[in-house]
């Protein structure tokens, strides 16, 4: 394993040698652009906008300054990261834990679908750093368990998902209880309106800084599409899975119903494959997300509700048999392949009514996807 202390790596950006030696010990060895700018940023303690994608390495971005700032001595909670769903509010937490093991700092998740009272017994015990979903913590507010009088420092993590679920509101309240002086991070894959009302109003003279889809690993991913007759879809999807043999893939579906489909479809076709979606409960979710990071299925067939968040460092294809009705959701999407300096390949099924919506993620996305057919 690379040593830290090699050229361009973290020992470049003034840290603890308690964090640099877990982010070693991790393999996180070169930041990432978004870590490079940021943290300097962070550790001087201003507040911070930054516009930024998941897969971009945003988690370690705020993540490695949370632990920095951190007092271990101190068993009271000194920093807040709000997320907008649970699968999140665990990714970062495993983050948190990684990279803040060697200086005892202790982190919590906090979100609905889990007993509330075992959640309680860990704030309780010290936690210094909680990571939660904006119903769950506003709920331990109110239950007064957990007390937000000494957090220093927030962050405010996919913002403009939060607020597109309904969360402002909750939001506001959750602010209301923290103390004024304290340093505001927002983290956003875009910044509309409202992300920049929010941020007016809870921040201070903040830093802005975007990483763009270009510095995202899009580069690193080959991608490709298929033009078929709606009809013809299921057939053709079925052969290039067959073809392309992947190792672990995430198969895109735009509905819940589709994806349950579809995942029985494959299991009779000899494919081993789960679904994830959204009416799935917390304990069926994690046991998917499990199974799928253990390699005991081969394919996890997804909603982007669902999968938006997750943190798999080894999928090597990813399948869009729905194109994404959103545009920036295909970046999304891709961007869980070719992780880590690795690469991966896209494939996309669209009918030809469908040519528009791929011209117009090639133009917002600034990208190329080449029009392949199948082998015979």
């Amino acid at each position: 394993m690379d040593h830290v202390t090699k050229e361009n790596g973290f020992s470049d950006l003034s840290l603890s040698n308690h964090v640099l030696n877990d982010l070693e010990y991790h393999g996180f060895n070169k930041p990432m652009p978004i870590q490079e700018q940021t943290i300097p940023v962070l550790l001087r303690g201003r507040d911070l906008i930054a516009e930024a994608k998941t897969g971009t390495g945003k988690t370690l971005a705020f993540g490695v300054p949370l632990i920095e700032g951190v007092n271990p001595g101190e068993k009271r909670v000194q920093a807040l990261v709000l997320a907008p769903t649970r699968e999140l509010a665990r990714q970062v937490d495993g983050e948190l834990k990684k990279i803040g093991y060697k200086k005892r700092v202790h982190s919590v998740a906090v979100y609905g679908g889990k007993n509330i009272n075992n959640q309680a017994q860990r704030i309780q015990k010290g936690a210094q750093i909680i990571v939660g979903t904006p119903g769950r913590t506003l709920d331990l507010i109110n239950r007064r368990i957990l007390r937000l009088n000494s957090v220093k420092m927030l962050v405010l993590d996919e913002a403009d998902r939060m607020l597109d679920m309904g969360f402002i509101k909750d939001i506001r309240k959750i602010i209301s209880h923290i103390p004024r002086e304290r340093q505001t991070m927002l983290f956003s894959a875009t910044i509309p309106q409202e992300v920049k009302k929010l941020a007016q109003s809870v921040m201070d003279n903040p830093e802005e800084i975007s990483i763009n889809s270009d510095d995202m690993t899009v580069e690193e991913i080959q991608q490709f599409y298929y033009e078929i007759p709606q009809e013809n879809k299921l057939d053709t999807f079925i052969r290039v899975v067959r073809q392309e043999k992947p190792d672990s893939a995430i198969v895109f579906c735009n509905t819940k119903r589709w994806t349950d489909t579809l995942t029985r479809i494959l299991k009779k076709k000899g494919l081993q494959c789960q679904a994830l979606h959204g009416d799935l409960t917390q304990k069926q979710r994690d046991m998917v997300m499990q199974g799928f990071r253990d390699k005991r299925f081969r394919y996890l067939i997804a909603t982007d509700v669902a999968a938006r968040g997750l943190d798999i460092n080894d999928v090597s294809h990813i399948f869009n048999y729905d194109i994404p009705q959103d545009p920036d959701n295909y970046v999304h999407r891709i961007g869980r392949t070719a992780r880590a300096g690795k690469e991966g390949r896209a494939f996309s099924f669209i009918n030809p009514h469908e040519i528009h919506s791929l011209w117009d993620i090639e133009h917002r996305c600034r990208t190329s996807i080449q029009k392949t057919s199948l082998h015979p």
